[in-house]
């Protein structure tokens, strides 16, 4: 009997049922959430103070729960486990949280407020939003590096031509690809930089809102078009599974129904034979 078989009556298949229930994932969304608020609270002096004891007991207790989960899915699954990411993601996280508490560790202690991050594998629509991403980073790759020329060019540009007067923002490419970026993210940019620029060179605008144009505006608004784009090609593909099984479940159910019907056909064509055999013998 195969152990993997998703309809085999194993405790293997029994404890994947388990597992894959709604109240079971429900019950670990709202310890994840949980433990989430009690990570922050413990952030505060006063909580640790009167509730140290308490929020550290319940750290624990969680960080128990997960890992039984997790021991129970490659239980569960098997070498299997280790071909999803998001249950690799899962063993990561959690990993963290198990890091022993001692001095040169004690900052990546810090680090299981990670586990809220679980939200991630546990959420379909979080999972989708995140494949999304996945799924987006070749063309957002592409985008960046026709970002990274354009910042490039604009950087040698304002080195040369403000770097003299006003060496704080543009003295160097480095400097120059910093004051950039700060524009391009409309932080400060006009009181901040812009402005006193063009108290010394009247004309910098024709530079600098140029480049908010093609950086703000433009490059940017391809990311957002390359993510809405991947994610829809996400919902109509998974649109298309769906109308692909309920087609093929359809198919099945109308088999079935043939097979039933020819059933019937040849129930009735053996009848009808028997009759005419007995009629033949009352003729006779």
């Amino acid at each position: 009997m195969d152990l993997d078989a998703p309809d085999a009556d194993t405790p293997r298949a029994r404890l994947r049922r388990f597992l894959e229930r709604d109240i079971v994932r429900n019950s670990i969304l709202a310890i994840i959430i949980f433990n989430a608020i009690t990570l922050g609270i413990s952030t505060s002096d006063w909580a640790m103070a009167h509730f140290g004891t308490v929020l550290r007991r319940i750290d624990t207790i969680v960080l128990t729960i997960f890992v039984i989960e997790l021991l129970l899915k490659f239980i569960a699954y098997g070498p299997a486990f280790f071909r999803n990411a998001w249950n690799i993601f899962d063993l990561v996280v959690v990993g963290v949280g198990l890091l022993p508490a001692t001095n040169s560790l004690s900052a990546l202690r810090g680090l299981r407020v990670i586990r809220a991050m679980r939200l991630l594998s546990v959420v379909p629509q979080m999972r989708a939003v995140v494949q999304a991403l996945l799924d987006a980073l070749p063309g957002m790759g592409a985008v960046m590096l026709m970002l990274a020329v354009v910042y490039y060019v604009f950087a040698v540009i304002a080195t040369m031509m403000f770097g003299d007067a006003f060496d704080e923002w543009f003295g160097t490419i480095g400097r120059s690809l910093y004051s950039l970026f700060q524009i391009m993210t409309l932080e400060s940019w006009s009181m901040g930089i812009v402005r006193p620029v063009m108290v010394e060179f009247p004309r910098a605008w024709l530079f600098f809102v140029p480049f908010i144009i093609i950086t703000a505006f433009s490059v940017l608004n391809l990311f957002i078009g390359l993510l809405v784009n991947t994610m829809q090609s996400a919902v109509e593909e998974e649109a298309e599974e769906e109308f692909e099984r309920l087609r093929e479940l359809v198919r099945t159910e109308t088999d079935a129904v043939d097979t039933n019907v020819q059933e019937l056909i040849e129930e009735v064509r053996a009848l009808r034979a028997e009759l005419a055999r007995e009629r033949g013998e009352d003729n006779g």
